[in-house]
């Protein structure tokens, strides 16, 4: 029976929709876990310091593919083995940070997905504006831990704010303390609205976060739209679940022989827009029409 190594930079996510997404992948193509292939799990728990041991441990196990899921686990991953085949999902440029030679032939035994997160910021704080059209300042929230993620991402917010009339503020955050401190911050400045950036920390702290912009009354501005749907108020991104099945479908075909180097880095094709108008109403925001128009989702 292959064994197939996951190798995760965050917390356990055995109950999500993404999880069980990357199990129909392999499912589609006829791989049952526990039937026809095992799956070794390796979370670092978001201490990144973790990764390099776990994913040596997999290469000693000679795993037949190994999953890295986020940058810090896809980074470890290849610094780990030039032979296994990896199939990788994060947000940063693969070309750009060396992961793979080309987006469509990435050559070695590295391929995957990328949710292009750096395009999609700006995107972002357009909605914040279209949202929120009297706020001038808006809060940032960024994993300091997680540099290949959050440099490039804010690199870019800072290049929009100017021509959309707002400043940033940029607030630290890589542990559940953290969060509690950094909300309470965004509350006590009175700033008007928080954006959230990509970050593989940030997306395993769904429930906390959403929570707490909450209890805190704090607009946020979320990545994907698991945040939304746990009763986040806004998001903007590709579907990480259908990220996670094409994931599952590329272990697959690796499985059945094929080789990385001749499968395309995959990227999304659609974007979704999910506001949850139960959330404005509690924070006293209504929604313009024009974005409800655009919204792939409203949630009542």
């Amino acid at each position: 029976m292959p064994v197939v190594g996951v190798l995760f930079s965050g917390s356990p996510f055995f109950d999500t929709e993404r999880w069980r997404a990357f199990l129909q992948g392999l499912g589609d193509a006829g791989f049952v876990e526990g039937r026809n292939v095992a799956i070794e799990y390796s979370w670092a728990d978001n201490q990144y310091d973790r990764l390099p041991a776990l994913a040596a441990e997999l290469v000693r196990r000679r795993v037949a593919v190994i999953v890295a899921a986020g940058g810090p686990a896809s980074y470890a991953a290849k610094a780990a083995t030039a032979t296994i085949p990896i199939v990788f999902q994060f947000g940063a440029d693969p070309v750009g940070t060396g992961l793979v030679a080309s987006l469509n032939h990435p050559g070695g035994n590295v391929t995957g997905a990328t949710n292009v997160t750096v395009s999609l910021v700006t995107k972002r704080l357009q909605l914040v504006r279209q949202l929120l059209p009297a706020v001038t300042m808006v809060d940032v929230l960024v994993n300091p831990t997680n540099r290949a993620a959050t440099e490039p991402q804010s690199q870019e917010l800072q290049a929009a704010a100017p021509t959309l009339g707002l400043q940033l503020r940029f607030l630290n955050a890589s542990t559940a303390d953290e969060l509690d401190s950094a909300f309470t911050t965004v509350a006590q400045e009175r700033a008007g609205a928080l954006l959230l950036t990509d970050d593989v920390f940030f997306n395993s702290r769904v429930d906390q976060i959403v929570a707490l912009a909450a209890r805190h009354a704090v607009p946020v501005i979320y990545t994907f739209r698991e945040f939304t749907t746990a009763g986040g108020l806004i998001s903007y991104a590709s579907n990480l679940a259908e990220m996670f099945r094409q994931i599952g479908t590329y272990t697959a075909r690796i499985l059945k022989g094929a080789k990385p180097a001749d499968l395309p880095v995959m990227q999304p094709t659609r974007f979704e827009l999910v506001i949850n108008l139960k959330t404005a109403k509690a924070l006293g925001l209504e929604i313009p029409p024009t974005l409800l128009a655009l919204a792939d989702e409203v949630i009542e």
